[in-house]
């Protein structure tokens, strides 16, 4: 049995943070000890968890890996030192974390792709979505924008032009289907299915939920020049942390691109 431990949302509840993390034991700055890294549970920690008992033995790095099943905690537990680095994330939803609260977290390296799909339980394909159809996308700035730009890029809505990374369904023109929205944690979009039309679910759900993004999806986010890519981050300032760099270094070698070819068959993408 893998030596993890999984940290709920129920973490964020006033005053828990303190408590869940002490159980990290170890002091994340202390770059003798081992390095400490929040993720998610599928793929991140499984990719972790494969450089921690084939790689990371010989390189010297004394690997941990915590899992935590929401996007806010591996950030602030990062940011206050609690763990040493986090792979959970793409750009833009760190910089708008950055920005709203004021922390100073920063990419190392990128790691792989999730592509963003669109799931139903009640149709076959995007276009037998009918009339009013209800379409559950996740709430959180960015992911809620870039379950637009997904629909939007397969012909469903129109949006704005020059809509960013902070679109809404209020940046939405045309609605054809008069398709209806229901924002929720993005934790949440898979296991609505059964009571909307169709979710626009992360990839790490989706694997989560025993959906295969390249083969299940009505439509998928492609690859090609996109930006969300996951990566490695660290509290800035500890990018030269010698723990860190190993990490980095076996996080994207020949091995770990094997990894994902092999386990995640085109679910997740390899992105170096």
């Amino acid at each position: 049995m893998r030596n993890t431990a999984k940290i709920t949302t129920a973490v964020l509840a006033a005053g828990a943070l303190t408590l869940g993390l002490s159980a990290c034991g170890a002091d994340s700055s202390d770059t003798d000890g081992p390095l400490i890294v929040a993720a998610s549970p599928v793929p991140h920690a499984e990719i972790l968890n494969f450089v921690k008992d084939n790689l990371a033995k010989k390189e010297g790095l004394d690997l941990e890996v915590k899992e935590f099943t929401d996007y806010v905690t591996p950030n602030t537990a990062t940011q206050d030192g609690s763990v040493g680095a986090n792979y959970f994330q793409n750009k833009p939803y760190l910089d708008d974390f950055n920005k709203k609260n004021g922390t100073d977290i920063v990419p190392v390296v990128t790691v792989h792709l999730e592509p963003l799909g669109l799931y139903s339980h009640k149709v076959k394909k995007a276009d037998d979505l009918k009339s009013g159809a209800t379409v559950a996308i996740p709430n959180d700035t960015v992911n809620e924008a870039r379950a637009l730009k997904l629909l939007a890029a397969n012909g469903l809505i129109t949006l704005k032009a020059g809509v960013g990374n902070e679109a809404t369904p209020s940046d939405i023109t045309k609605n054809p289907k008069n398709l209806k929205f229901k924002e929720l944690e993005a934790a949440q979009t898979p296991r609505s299915l059964d009571d909307v039309d169709a979710a626009v679910v992360n990839g790490n759900y989706a694997i989560e939920s025993d959906l295969k993004p390249s083969k299940d999806a009505l439509v998928l986010e492609s690859p090609k020049n996109n930006p969300y890519g996951n990566f490695l981050a660290v509290k800035k300032g500890q990018e030269d942390d010698p723990r860190v760099k190993k990490l980095a270094k076996l996080l994207t070698s020949p091995e770990v691109k094997k990894f994902i070819q092999d386990k995640y068959a085109g679910s997740v993408l390899a992105s170096f």
